[in-house]
């Protein structure tokens, strides 16, 4: 932990929302109306008590603005870098109607938990007597650990199982340098272990198997995102300088090894692939290309990623799809141009994204020294070896949406294993809900 966040990314990748002065905090926090029905909170998935803790920060006790919100959501950290404040919080402030900007509640997040972790991340421990019964929670990301969190205070012993040497999921390893660091990702997990959580490194379907896990723990929560992002699927995407886009954050946020060449082709059109666009120019790309199959008003990304990233310098190809990958002229083992194919702009375009209609004999290749995929996850559940009468609905985990529980009472579930991957503060009410659907489940069966 203490080698993270790599001092080069430091330099090359500076906040994208750097922390506010004290000064210009208590100016911001005075702004607040305080509102008794507050749509803020509302449209917080972990409903943090927005009013409650921007008040505190404009009467000085930021200690006690960071436990308002850790009350609500333990990844308060993270979730006051990475969240979509413009169409959550922030795009619910009531300051909308009288056309004035909206409250940075997300900026004003951060200064209260940045103060809380600066001075030392301690929290209240009243801890209850033992629980009869264990629970298991398998993947280390933010839902396992929202889950993981709750369970200890009222007497209930949990492990995390995690197949990654550092926990923390896509907040550790998959989400852009200049959103969140990986060393804040961990401060969380640290936290969360203070509490009396137990992290095990394992690989669930391996190095351990369901069946052990079922034999040791009374109930168990899948938390375990989701699983390799999808292949293309076309010639000469084995060639070396190919990479997910998930593998390439994952390695220059934690190793720093990458080199990216002068020209980038990254294939898809959702945050991820922004997301890896911005990074390859910030790693020293000349120029990075984003190719995507549909036009610029279908593009899943955020719009706010989107004019962020051209304003990085990327470039943006519309109606284009990749049908190969061309080894480099000197290095034959090595990508060295994508051949894509124009898509005819009337293709059926609507939600449930049909195949495009290719215009014939409108090849061409972009030459590139590196070519990042961001197609999207697929789904994981492998080491679910047998049936054990879990459901699925749409290739996710199917759970009552009041309680996370699945089809198998002894299961519950959230995160992206259950929504097909949305936002971390999802995934925090996800792990939330499961949690003290877990606890009533105890309460009844023990007492």
């Amino acid at each position: 932990m203490s080698s993270l966040p790599l001092p080069a990314n430091l330099e090359r990748f500076p906040d994208l929302h750097p922390a506010l002065s004290s000064q210009a905090a208590l100016v911001e926090a005075n702004r607040c109306l305080y509102c008794f029905d507050a749509p803020c909170t509302a449209a917080c998935p972990t409903h943090i008590d927005v009013p409650r803790f921007i008040r505190k920060i404009a009467t000085g006790n930021l200690h006690g603005s960071a436990l308002t919100i850790l009350a609500s959501n333990i990844l308060g950290l993270s979730c006051s870098r990475v969240c979509p404040v413009e169409i959550l919080c922030e795009g619910a402030c009531v300051l909308h109607r009288y056309n004035e900007q909206p409250i940075q509640i997300g900026r004003l997040q951060r200064d209260a938990m940045d103060h809380f972790y600066d001075g030392g991340a301690r929290l209240p421990a009243p801890r209850a007597a033992a629980r009869p019964g264990r629970i298991a929670c398998i993947g280390g990301g933010p839902a396992s650990l929202a889950c993981a969190a709750e369970l200890p205070a009222h007497g209930c012993d949990v492990t995390i199982f995690e197949s990654r040497p550092l926990a923390g999921g896509l907040n550790t390893y998959g989400i852009a340098e200049y959103k969140l660091r990986p060393s804040d990702s961990l401060r969380e997990v640290e936290l969360i272990r203070s509490m009396g959580v137990r992290f095990e490194t394992a690989e669930v379907g391996r190095s351990v198997s369901i069946a052990q896990i079922e034999a040791e723990y009374d109930l168990i929560f899948l938390g375990a995102g989701l699983g390799a992002m999808r292949r293309l699927g076309i010639p000469g995407e084995d060639l070396a300088g190919v990479i997910d886009a998930l593998t390439f954050i994952a390695d220059y946020k934690t190793a720093g090894t990458v080199d990216v060449g002068k020209r980038v082709a990254v294939i898809g059109g959702g945050n991820t692939a922004i997301d890896a666009a911005n990074a390859a120019r910030r790693l020293g790309a000349e120029e990075v290309h984003v190719l995507y199959r549909r036009s610029e008003k279908h593009m899943p990304a955020f719009s706010f990623e989107y004019q962020r990233s051209r304003q990085e310098g990327v470039r943006f190809h519309w109606l284009v799809r990749p049908v190969a990958i061309h080894a480099s002229d000197s290095a034959p083992q090595r990508a060295g141009a994508v051949e894509c194919v124009r898509v005819d702009a009337n293709s059926p375009d609507g939600d449930t994204r049909p195949e495009p209609v290719l215009i014939p004999g409108s090849n061409f290749l972009l030459a590139c020294d590196m070519v990042i995929p961001a197609l999207g996850q697929s789904r994981l559940w492998s080491f679910l070896e047998a049936d054990r009468g879990i459901q699925f609905e749409n290739k996710c985990v199917a759970v009552d949406r009041a309680t996370g529980q699945t089809a198998n009472p002894r299961y519950f579930a959230g995160g992206d294993c259950v929504n097909g991957g949305r936002e971390v503060v999802d995934a925090v009410a996800g792990g939330k809900r499961a949690a003290r659907a877990m606890i009533r489940v105890l309460e009844a069966r023990h007492g």
